[in-house]
């Protein structure tokens, strides 16, 4: 039986998700995946009346919340049968649009103080100017005058290495005075704007994406709506005993774009294009990653990230002036200060930006943990992601080329992660999961695409290797 059967008010009806899904990831056809696509999507959306009752009670020091089902008075219904073959629920994945996806968006939540978007291009502008000057006035001195600089600088040396140590102390002192705790992890990290003040600043990216956007929101009528309300409403209804989490208000749009994408500006806007709607494949996914972005508005990674990158900055302003007065040539200073700038971004902003996404991932299971979801179903999502580019056929670039961890360590560190998170939800005396795990269904079917594969080999085939199993996706 390759059916999904979904009910609403006693009555039943029946997807026939297996054939499709067969079409989609097998022969690679196009209308086969836009069909199987549009058909998981009203089957996503296919909401309910059942009265959902809602017990919030404290449990070992921690606040809980438990629903009878998911999404409160009206939930979306996802469940589907284990019963008979397991490639029904192998998830719609728009191959097209795989390469953009993001749980973030591909600048920070919100923009850095104005003064400093003014100043920092002028920073650098100066630093350049100072060096050059510099080695053009060193350059112009003759000779022998040199020789008499040199001299004193040789005389003076422990004087020139104490004003060095001086200036190293300093910097020292600024960073551990400007150290903070992150909310709920407890992680020091260095915080120099105001996270107030912050927030404020969000709201001037919040209205350059509602120009953006303002042609393609969603109404509040729209089921796709108000499904990402009720999950954002009860992910924020089961940790509203984080201050944090109680302090902002959650406003949702859900943009009609396909890119696979969701983020949440550190005011409190959360945005969901439905193109994450499409890949997600049940409602537990959704609900971890948008506890995900969550996550990264309350540990206020954007203010944390913004403040590391001007640290940083400051900090190559004076390596920036000594490319300048040591290189001779304006040339080898141009191509100095981009080795720098590089040296800079792949050994301290990349692997920064991959720790705040590993510590998003952490807290947001365990919010998706406290309101009830289903935490297995989180690393099934990367595992996904991962399949789907390599349908693709798309290059595996090295994590240390991203600002985000790639999609297999990802999976890998959710499952680390997920022992104790369904301790957590049993401690919310959450309902007992029910059904096998998600994670064995996803072997089941990689398994079953790598036998269809096998099946799909040509006979007189003898260039490959019969011994060693090849998986070999078709293309989209």
């Amino acid at each position: 039986c390759r059916t999904a059967v979904s009910c609403t008010r006693g009555r039943c009806q029946s997807l026939d998700l297996g054939r499709h899904t067969r079409n989609c990831f097998l022969t690679g056809s196009p209308d086969s995946c836009r069909n199987f696509i549009s058909k998981r999507q009203r089957y996503l959306l296919n909401v309910s009346d059942t009265e959902v009752h809602k017990n919030a009670h404290h449990s070992s020091g921690q606040f809980c919340f438990q629903p009878s089902q998911l999404l409160g008075e009206k939930t979306a219904s996802v469940q589907i049968s284990f019963a008979g073959q397991l490639s029904h629920r192998f998830p719609a994945w728009n191959t097209q649009i795989i390469r953009s996806f993001r749980t973030s968006p591909s600048f920070q939540a919100a923009p850095v103080p104005l003064f400093w978007i003014i100043v920092k291009p002028a920073q650098k502008l100066f630093a350049i100017i100072l060096g050059r000057s510099i080695r053009n006035w060193w350059k112009a001195l003759p000779p022998n005058k040199r020789e008499v600089f040199k001299e004193s600088a040789r005389k003076n040396k422990w004087k020139i290495l104490l004003g060095v140590s001086i200036l190293g102390v300093l910097f020292v002192m600024f960073y551990f005075t400007h150290l903070e705790e992150t909310p709920i992890t407890g992680r020091a990290r260095l915080l120099v704007f105001g996270k107030e003040h912050f927030r404020e600043l969000s709201q001037m990216e919040y209205d350059m994406w509602m120009e953006e956007f303002k042609n393609k929101m969603l109404p509040e009528t729209d089921a796709r709506y108000q499904v990402v309300e009720r999950v954002v409403g009860h992910l924020s209804e089961s940790n509203k005993d984080i201050p944090q989490v109680s302090a902002l208000q959650w406003v949702i749009h859900v943009v009609d774009e396909p890119g696979v994408n969701a983020f949440v500006l550190p005011n409190g806007q959360v945005f969901v294009f439905t193109g994450l709607l499409n890949a997600v494949s049940d409602i537990h996914q959704l609900s971890f990653i948008l506890g995900h972005e969550i996550a990264h508005a309350v540990l206020e990674h954007a203010a944390e990230k913004a403040s590391l990158v001007h640290f940083l900055d400051f900090l190559s302003l004076i390596f920036l002036t000594m490319i300048w007065a040591v290189c001779p040539r304006d040339s080898l200073a141009v191509v100095g200060q981009w080795i720098q700038s590089k040296l800079q971004e792949f050994m301290f902003d990349r692997p920064y930006s991959r720790t705040l996404e590993a510590e998003a991932d952490k807290v947001g299971l365990q919010f998706a943990a406290k309101a009830c979801v289903d935490v297995r179903a989180s690393s099934v999502f990367w595992q996904q992601m991962e399949l789907a580019e390599t349908i693709q056929g798309q290059p595996k670039l090295p994590e240390w080329l991203s600002t985000h961890p790639s999609h297999e360590n990802r999976a890998e560190h959710l499952d680390r992660l997920i022992p104790e998170a369904l301790k957590i939800r049993e401690s919310c005396n959450c309902p007992s999961l029910s059904g096998p795990d998600p994670r064995l269904i996803f072997r089941l079917n990689m398994q079953h695409l790598l036998e269809s594969s096998k099946d799909q080999e040509t006979p007189n085939s003898t260039k490959h290797d019969l011994s060693k199993p090849k998986l070999d996706f078709p293309h989209s």
